[in-house]
């Protein structure tokens, strides 16, 4: 009996033993699955890398409708300086046309993809914020490309010194009003960036704090001043033909923030017969701008070495990428975030220069920013030494 009973006792547990050791193994392969998922897959190794040896990088400009520069300037440049900074590296290039939630879904592809560093122009400077938080919580680093993004967590910031480009177009006009007002004829009128871009604000900024004075003494009076969403070209058009009915067409100097929207402004003087006859701002050097220059129909621009700008975050992003101190690129330089509590973000801020009819050659051609070709169509041969 007891020779037959054993087996029926020790049978099961056997089995028992058996089925344990084997759910066992199944839950070890599963686990040791899911751990080599985890570590060999492109977007967790960007995850705790912060950036380190990075090879993926993301650039995400904000729109193409205000300015040229972003898609034939700034896109190019990027990816070139990008690629030699960081050998075997690619870059994902996408371009939220003025939409700060498809500038959103767009990182979030960058990130899903395994893109380890980040080089973002917000089209929001406020809702990029999420895009950073997002980043951060992957480790992934964030630098903030011509435009600052309103986060604590941000990286770095590359740039021009915006303050002084709004402080050029500002003393610019100071420097030639004089040209334009007759007696009480000495109206101003303002058309700003987009508000919800940091840089407008700091355009304004600075040119504010070399008009004011020319209003407080009398020598202009501000008419109109008006943020354009979007830095939308045609509502700059509609902003100046309002100005220009509300004063009877008695404007004598258009601020105008970029050369997109000047160009709008000249096509609302136009329709007027005023263009040439009012000092007209602008900003980017566009072809387009130098065009309107030379034609006598806008007073300037500012230059902005898009090269340099975007070969100093390259070199943030190589410099992320291999692990190395970022001290001398940075120089010191840092940019606090505009709000409350808001950290000082290490930055690289270029220096801008101001370009009207007599230094045309000596910059902006001399530097391959723009080619005669373009910017001499319709012009008439040897208008200022250019054409």
């Amino acid at each position: 009996m007891n020779l037959i009973g054993k087996p029926r006792i020790g049978k099961p547990r056997a089995w028992s033993m058996l089925i344990c050791l084997t759910l066992f193994s199944v839950l070890i392969a599963a686990c040791g699955s899911a751990n080599s998922g985890s570590t060999t897959g492109s977007t967790p190794q960007a995850a705790a890398s912060n950036g380190k040896n990075c090879k993926k990088v993301g650039v995400l400009l904000p729109e193409t409708a205000s300015s040229a520069r972003w898609d034939s300037e700034d896109k190019p440049e990027l990816e070139a300086a990008v690629k030699q900074a960081i050998p075997g590296a690619t870059v994902d290039y996408n371009n939220a046309q003025g939409d700060a939630d498809t500038q959103a879904t767009q990182a979030d592809a960058d990130l899903t993809n395994g893109d380890c560093i980040l080089i973002i122009a917000p089209a929001d400077s406020q809702k990029a914020a999420a895009i950073v938080a997002k980043a951060k919580a992957k480790g992934v680093p964030v630098i903030a490309y011509d435009r600052l993004i309103y986060s604590n967590d941000l990286n770095y910031y590359v740039s021009f010194d915006n303050t002084a480009v709004g402080a050029l177009q500002g003393q610019y006009i100071a420097d030639h009003y004089k040209d334009y007002v007759k007696g009480n004829n000495k109206n101003l009128v303002m058309i700003n960036g987009a508000q919800t871009d940091n840089n407008a604000l700091l355009f304004y900024k600075g040119a504010v704090s070399k008009l004011q004075p020319l209003i407080d003494s009398g020598a202009l009076k501000k008419v109109y001043d008006q943020y354009t969403p979007n830095w939308d070209n045609p509502t700059a058009q509609t902003e100046m033909e309002g100005a220009l009915t509300a004063n009877q067409n008695n404007v004598q100097i258009a601020y105008v923030a970029n050369d997109g929207m000047a160009g709008t402004v000249i096509a609302a003087l136009k329709a007027h017969h005023l263009n040439g006859k009012v000092l007209v701002t602008g900003q980017d050097a566009t072809a387009a701008g130098i065009q309107s220059i030379l034609a006598g129909d806008q007073s300037m621009t500012v230059y902005k070495a898009i090269k340099k700008e975007a070969g100093a975050a390259a070199q943030l992003a190589a410099a992320l990428s291999n692990g190395t101190d970022t001290a001398s690129l940075t120089n010191g330089q840092t940019t606090a975030i505009p709000i409350t509590g808001g950290a000082s973000i290490p930055s690289v801020l270029e220096q801008p220069v101001a370009v009207d009819k007599t230094n045309i050659a000596s910059t902006v051609v001399a530097d391959g920013f723009v080619k005669k070709e373009d910017i001499c169509k319709g012009i008439p041969a040897g208008t200022d030494g250019v054409c």
